[in-house]
């Protein structure tokens, strides 16, 4: 029986994936709240791409409460991580087939999200949860619409099941998702590629404060995010996907080809243009500062990117208000009162 998949989170990713697999013939079904779930409901789900703009009308729910799950369903996780923990209590407990046997039992999920956490928390609720590390240059701003700005395929994946392996279930996903236009790769280390992108994430903070303006200030502070990042994963022996096996999984499929609004900014600068008073940054530059309190590598940079975009979404600050001088400015003071390395 072919594959129904539910899509926990309709918004820049999950929406794209779920619309693709529909276009694609497979059934699919968009949980979303609010004035996205009542745009979608009125009006479908309009995808625009570097093509033009594709409308679907694909069933929509507003919760696990709307959709009866059956045997052959696949859970798309695709909010954002600080909703992970309250979508997996929702999801998990709900009845499957007649026989009323729990999600978290029965179902495959697969974790669309930037970090590395969202499976864990998971694994607490489903037997079988899924990696996937997505490269999607995509953006939510408008109630029932998405852009995206690549090609010329719509994005790449690579996933595995975690925490780590693979199985003839992620096999049948990434084939579906490989017919759905999607560049879709089975590896048996999925999170050393979720690592990998992590540590590009970084840079979202910097977007998200300053936006992209000319010259080479906001390059830099990158730069040292990235470069506490690596500092930290090397003492923690964690291992991550280096810039060039990313380089080489997108080269000639998912080109960026910046158009639209909101076009070339990342997940956390599209957070805090919504307004909706929280961002991912405590699992992305955040969970950096954690594994470097954990092994005793100072994280300053990082720190103060937590601090100040957390700052940023509970004021519903506009995105990119602050000037990239005054950001290293705050960027040296901090790290000149952090203490030394340990050991």
């Amino acid at each position: 029986m072919d594959k129904r998949y539910v899509v926990v989170g309709a918004g820049a990713v999950g929406g794209t994936v779920g619309a693709r697999l529909h276009r694609a013939g497979r059934r699919v079904v968009l949980v979303a709240r609010g004035e996205h779930g009542a745009a979608l409901r009125e009006r479908g789900l309009t995808v625009h791409g570097p093509a033009g703009a594709d409308t679907a009308r694909i069933p929509v729910a507003a919760g696990p409460h709307e959709v009866d799950l059956h045997e052959d369903d696949v859970l798309l996780l695709a909010v954002k991580t600080q909703d992970t923990a309250a979508a997996l209590a929702d999801w998990a407990e709900r009845p499957v087939g007649p026989d009323g046997g729990r999600a978290g039992s029965r179902l495959p999920l697969v974790c669309l999200q930037n970090g590395v956490e969202n499976e864990r928390l998971a694994l607490r609720h489903f037997r079988r949860v899924y990696g996937a590390m997505v490269v999607l240059p995509a953006a939510f701003l408008t109630p029932g619409e998405v852009r995206i700005w690549c090609g010329p395929q719509t994005g790449a994946l690579v996933l595995g099941r975690y925490p780590d392996g693979a199985d003839d279930t992620v096999r049948e996903i990434a084939a579906d998702l490989t017919g759905a236009d999607f560049r879709a790769e089975v590896v048996e280390d999925v999170l050393r590629w979720k690592y990998g992108k992590l540590v590009n994430n970084l840079a979202n903070a910097v977007d998200a404060l300053c936006g992209q303006r000319p010259g080479a200030e906001s390059g830099e502070l990158a730069v040292r995010a990235r470069s506490e990042a690596v500092a930290v994963l090397e003492r923690s022996a964690i291992a991550w996907a280096a810039p060039a096996e990313l380089a080489e999984l997108r080269r000639g499929v998912v080109d960026e080809l910046p158009s639209g609004a909101g076009a070339g900014h990342g997940s956390t600068w599209q957070s805090l243009k919504r307004g909706g008073g929280s961002a991912e940054v405590d699992y992305l530059n955040g969970e950096i500062v954690l594994l470097g309190r954990g092994c005793g590598v100072p994280t300053p940079v990082n720190e103060l990117f937590q601090e100040l975009v957390n700052r940023w979404a509970r004021e519903r600050r506009e995105p990119g208000s602050l000037a990239p001088a005054e950001l290293a400015e705050l960027v040296g003071r901090a790290a000149a009162e952090q203490p030394a390395a340990a050991g």
